[in-house]
């Protein structure tokens, strides 16, 4: 048993020109704990987790995986750590000229170089797991609702049982009662696999649904970082302003006015 985190990030740092993005984020992940990151928009949120898949090199600072350092590693020891990982796209990002099926098979396919009949009684399985028929499998993306595309683009990311999943937006687009039931899959499918999850969202309700911990970031640092049950009785402004969702307080938001 190790207390070695799955996730660490120290004073990560990324700048896009004269705009700082990230100035300087620690973050712990424990394994197996699922961990939501809420702040506004423009704060930082969806650049970190880029720079934790590797889609971005931050300018400074280390992020390790399983105490493995990742910046700047070679593109042999980063696609080995990719295999650690599932992906839950804001918009599913599903393939629209592919069967459903084949979406979710994609990463066993492509990524594990697996049989085609293989994968493709697992991405029925993987269906089955979040509430879609063998019928729905063979529909093209096109053909589906906004929810159940959710809910494809969510068998795509455990299809390779993976250690690590994100999360991006999970809710966004769907109906309250959609979303719960997206929270709710999201939350029975890390459980069973005794996978890590990093997420990001603005949707308070589904933070305090599928969070052990919550971070907020705000102007490229987490200011605020604690256990789900604390979330209420944060002490800090920042929090307090952002999960009531009000106007007045030390987030200020530029507003043009007539």
């Amino acid at each position: 048993m190790t207390d070695q985190p799955k996730i660490s990030l120290r004073g990560v740092h990324k700048s896009f020109g004269p705009k700082h993005v990230l100035s300087g984020v620690d973050l712990d992940v424990g394994r197996g704990e699922s961990v939501v990151i809420i702040g506004g928009s423009g704060t930082g949120k969806s650049v970190m987790l880029k720079c934790v898949l590797g889609l971005l090199t931050p300018d400074s600072g280390s992020i390790r995986i399983d105490g493995e350092e990742t910046v700047r590693a070679r593109s042999a020891d980063r696609d080995r750590l990719l295999h650690k990982f599932g992906m839950l796209f804001q918009s599913a990002a599903l393939f629209d000229s592919m069967r459903v099926w084949q979406n979710v098979a994609f990463g066993l396919i492509q990524g594990k170089g697996m049989a085609r009949d293989q994968a493709k009684k697992i991405a029925f399985q993987k269906l089955a797991q979040v509430g879609l028929t063998p019928e729905v499998a063979e529909l093209r993306p096109a053909e589906l609702s906004g929810g159940m595309q959710k809910r494809v683009g969510l068998a795509r990311a455990i299809a390779t049982d993976p250690e690590i999943i994100f999360f991006d937006e999970p809710t966004t687009g769907l109906d309250p009662i959609m979303a719960d039931v997206i929270n709710d899959l999201i939350k029975s499918s890390v459980k069973d696999l005794g996978a890590t999850a990093l997420s990001i969202t603005h949707d308070i309700a589904s933070a305090r649904k599928i969070a052990d911990r919550i971070a907020m970031i705000h102007e490229g640092r987490i200011i605020w970082d604690g256990p789900v049950s604390d979330l209420d009785n944060s002490g800090n402004p920042f929090v307090d302003q952002f999960i009531n969702g009000r106007a007045d307080g030390p987030i200020e938001m530029q507003v043009l006015r007539p």
